[in-house]
């Protein structure tokens, strides 16, 4: 008899555990591009490496996971190419092309603002209500972004690029977690998995091979197996344990929960990347943890 009521509890505390860690490792995937950097590669490559050796494990993944079960449907097939793009090739090249031009702590603090991002794109799609303490929150949230790229931009005007294409890949993630829902119910969150960012590998890879001649491959030996860790710990594991997050809990609190990765984000890229921690980073992170925190609160309902 309290089986079922004990479930829900159980389902709620694996989403948020598997959000959490899925935030942290996809977070650490921004001091791993910074270190490939320092060898002379762009984002074209990197993402390219990065999605080579990604590509076998979500083409596993999609295999396993849709092992007796049917076939996509044509209209399954146009929705999981939009997510794949949307969600996991576009939003994944941005990123990377920011981070050519900007800090790691900046690029984290852009990507924190992803739970209000989400919130703005249920407005904008589907008319969500949005009261006025969740414009208050967002407001906390992008002054404490303006604060450090007020600070950050002094630098040069490739400040400001690196921050308009890394917020482009807030933007799109946040449109993939919107629209994600409905087709993860539908066929699983390992097959979306699998299948979607089996199609943003193919698309990284070619990509890079329009852009670039095959004689391109020829990298520092570093960038390989930088390459190949940031497929593994950074990409199919995360994607993998925020796909089941995302089924457990829903796109909001998903989103919400991934407030945790920029902050290990912010440590390591002092501890490894040397990035300086100032009193305007400081101020920034408070005002954005503030802003995503007040936006938890004030949300009654997850958007899903």
């Amino acid at each position: 008899m309290n089986a079922p009521a004990a479930t829900a509890p159980r389902e709620l505390l694996t989403g948020v555990l598997l959000a959490g860690a899925g935030a942290i490792a996809f977070s650490c995937k921004a001091i791993i591009i910074k270190l490939a950097y320092r060898y002379g590669v762009d984002a074209v490559t990197t993402i390219m490496y990065r999605m080579l050796f990604a590509f076998p494990l979500f083409l596993a993944l999609s295999w396993w996971s849709g092992r007796n079960k049917p076939s996509p449907t044509a209209q399954d097939w146009r929705t999981l190419f939009g997510l794949g793009f949307c969600g996991y090739y576009l939003a994944s090249y941005l990123d990377f092309a920011g981070l050519q031009y900007i800090s790691a702590n900046l690029e984290r603090l852009i990507l924190y603002l992803n739970p209000t991002v989400v919130l703005l794109a249920g407005k904008l799609l589907f008319k969500t209500e949005v009261s006025r303490r969740q414009w208050l929150a967002l407001g906390v949230s992008y002054i404490g972004v303006l604060v450090v790229f007020g600070h950050d931009v002094r630098a040069g005007p490739d400040i400001a690029l690196g921050a308009i294409l890394v917020f482009g890949s807030a933007v799109s993630y946040a449109i993939y977690l919107v629209y994600s829902g409905q087709i993860v119910r539908r066929l699983g969150a390992l097959r979306v998995t699998g299948l979607g960012t089996s199609i943003a590998c193919i698309l990284c890879i070619a990509q890079f091979f329009i852009l670039k001649p095959p004689s391109a491959m020829i990298v520092a030996p570093e960038v390989i197996w930088l390459s190949a860790l940031n497929a593994v710990l950074c990409t199919f594991i995360p994607v993998l344990i925020t796909m089941m997050a995302l089924e457990r809990i829903g796109a909001g609190v998903t989103a919400q929960i991934g407030m945790i990765g920029p902050m290990s984000t912010i440590i390591l890229s002092v501890l490894i990347l040397g990035e300086p921690f100032t009193v305007w980073i400081a101020i920034g992170t408070g005002l954005v943890v503030a802003g995503v925190w007040l936006l938890a609160r004030y949300r009654v309902r997850p958007h899903s």
